[in-house]
């Protein structure tokens, strides 16, 4: 057993530093967000400094994550609340948060930085999308429109129309989605009075 433990603390530190790296922020910018110095940061991320409670619960917070998706923890109990986060080539991290076959799908997507000139490459298919930006800014391109969404703001569409997602050149973005066929049924409409 503390093998399995030695091995998984071990292996918190370069695990720690993708996911700075990912979400494209310096040191010393999470060391303001969390409150746990530079030095000691740096530490964790070499490997030379093991990761405490106080340390880690902070980072999860800063990273938008659950302290077993941080230091890799097994699977425990029922799969649909335990969800993964898929790495993809391009240094998007997308986090299922639903499992519902043929229904509506919720994921969590975090983008990295971006730039403002990305020529985008639009896409089309069946269904409904919603989009909500939980931190930074996120560039939608829909049809002929180029938009930038602030936090707080969303989007719905019908996925036939062509669209991209991106982050712009001020950092990297968050924001939810639910994707469907069925999507437009999640929203409370209201019609005239």
């Amino acid at each position: 057993m503390k093998e399995t433990v030695d091995r998984t603390l071990d292996a918190v530190g370069p695990r720690l530093r993708r996911l700075r790296q990912r979400r494209d922020i310096t040191l010393s910018d999470l060391a303001e967000e969390t409150g746990i110095s530079t030095s000691t940061l740096s530490r964790l991320e070499a490997g030379l400094r093991r990761p405490t409670l106080e340390q880690l619960l902070p980072l999860a917070r800063a990273y938008g994550t659950t302290l077993d998706e941080l230091v890799d923890a097994p699977p425990t109990g029922d799969p649909r609340v335990n969800l993964r986060p898929i790495p993809t080539n391009d240094g998007r991290t997308i986090l299922p948060l639903s499992r519902r076959a043929g229904g509506i799908q919720a994921y969590k997507f975090i983008l990295p930085t971006g730039r403002d000139d990305a020529e985008p490459d639009l896409r089309t298919h069946e269904g409904y999308d919603w989009a909500f930006v939980l931190n930074g800014r996120l560039r939608l391109v829909l049809g002929e429109h180029d938009l930038v969404l602030e936090p707080g703001e969303a989007a719905e569409f019908d996925t036939r129309t062509p669209h991209w997602f991106g982050a712009t050149s001020s950092g990297p973005v968050e924001f939810l989605s639910l994707v469907g066929k069925q999507g437009e049924r999640a929203h409370v409409r209201t019609g005239p009075t």
